[in-house]
């Protein structure tokens, strides 16, 4: 794989005497490797200047109310629907990369429902929502139970022995209200009032068992054992685990995917269509196609990347994980990020205003 970049290299220098080598990138935190940014600086002689987000209306708002100044963006599936509407994006010219014809069909397939013709995202990472748990903690205070289960959550008769030692959620109003729709065997994207207040209903139920909501401190606080139930990203409770084994910690930190189904999210690369060194982006995402630059991402932040070739030189252990690189029956039971439109994300913003204030 190693042999195209020189040529490539050489391909875009010529039309780019008038920028700068520099490539702007916008993404959430550590989501390229260090190594691999200091492998592509130094074989592109790119210099990358990489600012971060915490969340998905973050990235939103720079791209849709100003010029951006980034060259690169991860949006999610869901938020790529909108920039695409609002016409925030340019064409990637990713058939012609090398590395394009490895990457996941099914990936790709569903890009494509929200990308015709995939012109203007490249498929990166890929995920589920599920269960960061204490398993010595939960187990102690609900022996039998399935630690696979949603029940955990939305039983209050279950979340209420937890309560003592702590359950915290995401703080994304779509996603946990999804899945809570998910959970009473309802559409995750409806919008009918009725299937709204019954997911109201069912975290009212939650809300005193919840330590907290939020972003970003679920990872430390699974490691040292602050929390036992997190609802949260695979990736992260993956990470905690790491931390928690490393540290020596006497509990184990584990990952389950719900038995009853969640979301698989998929985050893209794409090019900003104000981008200031477009041809640099291009170089970029080039580089990220090839299996040890998305490897690298998979070993460390243990989400499952979108090239199948990277396989083989992620860890054995990661690469073996169900909750990670989940089965195809598993995966027959999740349900695909989807847009939706901007009155029914201010429906459930009002339902998770309200939910929030009761904390």
């Amino acid at each position: 794989m190693r042999s195209w970049l020189l040529p490539l290299s050489f391909a875009i220098a010529l039309p780019l005497h008038a920028e700068d080598k520099v490539v702007n990138l916008y993404s959430w935190a550590d989501y390229v490797t260090p190594q691999t940014l200091q492998r592509f600086e130094q074989q592109t002689g790119y210099k990358v200047r990489y600012d971060t987000f915490d969340t998905p209306e973050v990235l939103e708002t720079k791209l849709l109310t100003a010029a951006s100044g980034y060259d690169v963006v991860v949006p999610s599936a869901s938020l790529l629907t909108r920039l695409l509407k609002a016409g925030a994006l340019q064409a990637t010219g990713q058939q012609g990369m090398p590395g394009y014809a490895e990457l996941d069909p099914d990936l790709l397939d569903k890009l494509a429902a929200v990308d015709p013709g995939n012109l203007h995202a490249v498929p990166y990472t890929w995920g589920t929502l599920g269960l960061g748990l204490n398993v010595e903690a939960v187990q102690k205070r609900l022996p039998g139970v399935a630690l696979d289960s949603l029940d955990l959550l939305f039983k209050p008769e279950y979340a209420s022995q937890l309560a003592d030692c702590g359950i915290s959620l995401i703080d994304s109003p779509q996603e946990v209200i999804g899945l809570a729709l998910h959970y009473l065997g309802k559409d995750p994207y409806s919008h009918d009032k009725a299937d709204l207040d019954a997911a109201a209903a069912l975290l009212h139920k939650l809300q005193p068992s919840v330590a907290y909501v939020a972003n970003g401190r679920q990872i430390s606080d699974l490691a040292n054992g602050a929390t036992c139930l997190a609802l949260t990203y695979n990736g992260d409770a993956a990470t905690a685990a790491d931390q928690a084994r490393k540290a020596g910690k006497p509990y184990q930190v584990a990952y389950r995917i719900p038995r009853e189904g969640t979301l698989i999210w998929q985050d893209n690369l794409a090019i900003p269509k104000d981008a200031p060194h477009p041809q640099a982006a291009k170089a970029f995402i080039a580089f990220m196609l090839r299996p040890e630059s998305v490897a690298d991402l998979t070993n460390s932040l243990f989400f499952a990347n979108a090239n199948p070739q990277a396989t083989p030189l992620v860890d054995e252990a990661v690469r073996n994980d169900p909750d990670i690189y989940p089965g195809a029956e598993v995966r027959a039971r999740l349900y695909a990020d989807q847009s939706m439109s901007l009155e029914a994300m201010r429906q459930r913003t009002r339902l998770w205003t309200t939910f929030r204030s009761r904390q």
